[in-house]
């Protein structure tokens, strides 16, 4: 939106592509980033359901005032598929939840979820690099978190997930780009890491099982989460009352909209 805050004719229009979408949170805040920067450029939200998204790709290569747009659930592997170039990291992670639109109408893709997650530990003053990292979950966001773990620096990845198999995939696919990297497969004892993260869901309802085992947590370690809802999660509030350091969800989605308007080149 320009500096009135009325949308215009001359005003770039960036989406947020989900099916269903009343939940998404992001467009207030790239809004925000729009108009903190000056741009004139407002987000709007784009439901889409998954039969249509080829049809959709085809249509945003043809919208000149179209810059880019948040790929989430259910799309963040399909639409993968429908874009002209995708980041290697974004084939490694196996899904991507930006798109660009080039001026030519090709539509480039990335996957910033694990490198907004590494962002917010480090604008909190927690550095990865040399640590020995435990992370519960193989898919979602944790996959792409396991990428940014290793490519940070970390000195050990500990996947565990409750289908071991999919954590299994998980190490094969990130040895497949970080041929160098320490990566194992555990089980739901944390023990013996300096950053324990929660990749899952497991904490947004109360009846929820705990992610990992709570009762081996020691004041040395730091645990994280992704979920921001609620924001002291059962394994923050265990992990606290154990002496750990916690560090909440949110960070992670801060980070992740300034590095999603720099993308979109706001």
């Amino acid at each position: 939106m320009n500096e009135t805050g009325e949308i215009t004719g001359r005003t770039r229009v960036l989406g947020i592509l989900a099916d269903p979408i009343a939940h998404v949170k992001a467009p207030p805040g790239i809004n925000r980033i729009a108009r903190q920067r000056g741009r004139d450029a407002v987000m709007v939200p784009f439901q889409v359901a998954p039969e249509h998204l080829a049809q959709f790709a085809d249509s945003l290569r043809n919208l000149k005032s179209f810059d880019g747009a948040i790929i989430t659930v259910p799309h963040k592997g399909p639409m993968a598929q429908h874009c002209d170039e995708v980041s290697e990291h974004a084939r490694a992670v196996g899904a991507i939840n930006v798109i660009r639109r080039d001026p030519d109408g090709r539509l480039i893709g990335d996957a910033l979820d694990g490198t907004g997650f590494v962002a917010g530990l480090a604008v909190a003053g927690i550095a990865i690099a040399g640590r020995s990292a435990y992370l519960a979950g193989a898919g979602g966001a944790a996959n792409a978190i396991a990428f940014a773990l290793v490519s940070g620096g970390v000195s050990k990845l500990t996947i565990a997930n409750r289908t071991r198999a999919k954590a299994e995939a998980l190490r094969d696919r990130i040895l497949a780009l970080h041929p160098g990297a320490i990566i194992a497969v555990g089980d739901g004892d944390p023990s013996g890491h300096d950053l324990i993260v929660n990749g899952t869901s497991l904490g947004m309802r109360p009846d929820d099982a705990s992610p990992l085992d709570t009762t081996r947590l020691t004041p040395d370690m730091i645990v994280a989460e992704v979920i921001m809802v609620p924001e002291m999660t059962p394994l923050l509030q265990a992990a606290q009352d154990r002496g750990c350091r916690i560090h909440l969800g949110k960070p992670m989605l801060d980070q992740q909209l300034e590095l999603m308007a720099d993308f979109f080149g706001l």
